[in-house]
């Protein structure tokens, strides 16, 4: 079966469908497809990792915590990736609780099993090495954002993440979880929604927001958004669009 860009769907993983076939059916036999529901916890900090997610569709959000408690994001992935990217290093545990933010779908397979298979095929553990460099890069760019840009600048950038990797222009979020997100009080994720709002970027509920204007969120998001994007499609190709 012929893969790579122009086989990729809605509802596929683009780092399974960019595998080589004789990788990919190497592989197969050990995915089992997952349901992920908002909130379902994929990894937890310093505990050993059982799976390793490849997600079809959703949103999930890598958090990391301090030691009394304290949330920040420091990365989304969706059906572009997978999850935990600790595991493709070889390591069994990290400091990070991955949460589904919005929920989907998946195929997981165990960590062990995947490791025995990145040893055995090196096109394998090349292709999902890159994925561990985008991550650690998301890494990098969302600390540099925490550092310089505004509250509102980076709620544009992380909404248009949320929007690269789902299907519509509504993301079903409460502020709740944008303030665990985004690190700030639920009444800073509130006048930073009415900013976006009052530029007519967006559309803002209760528990939803709807994309109005995408051209116009990047422009306002400026460099906040777009260099870790830039890199992901050099190294793979054009981003699943939804």
């Amino acid at each position: 079966m012929s893969r790579g860009k122009e086989t990729i769907m809605p509802n596929h993983n683009m780092l399974l469908n960019l595998l080589r076939d004789e990788d990919l059916r190497a592989m197969e036999p050990e995915l089992e497809p997952v349901e992920l529901p908002q909130g379902m916890l994929l990894s937890e900090p310093q505990q050993v990792d059982r799976y390793c997610y490849f997600p079809l569709s959703g949103v999930g959000s890598t958090v990391i915590v301090s030691p009394k408690g304290n949330q920040s994001e420091v990365g989304v992935f969706g059906r572009e990736g997978m999850s935990p990217p600790s595991a493709l290093l070889g390591i069994d545990s990290n400091l990070c609780r991955v949460v589904m933010q919005v929920p989907g779908k998946a195929v997981r397979i165990e960590r062990l099993l995947l490791k025995e298979l990145m040893e055995n095929r090196p096109s394998l553990r090349d292709l999902l090495l890159r994925w561990a460099y985008i991550v650690n890069m998301q890494m990098s760019f969302t600390a540099l954002s925490n550092a310089i840009h505004s509250i509102d600048e980076r709620l544009a950038r992380w909404i248009l993440m949320c929007h690269d990797r789902q299907e519509g222009d509504e993301l079903s979020l409460t502020h709740e979880f944008l303030s665990i997100m985004l690190a700030v009080r639920r009444s800073s994720v509130t006048a930073s929604l009415h900013v976006l709002e009052g530029e007519r970027l967006i559309f803002a509920e209760r528990k939803t927001i709807r994309i109005r204007d995408r051209s116009g969120l990047e422009a306002f998001a400026a460099d906040a958004y777009g260099p870790v994007e830039r890199e992901y499609q050099r190294l793979f190709g054009s981003m699943v669009a939804a």
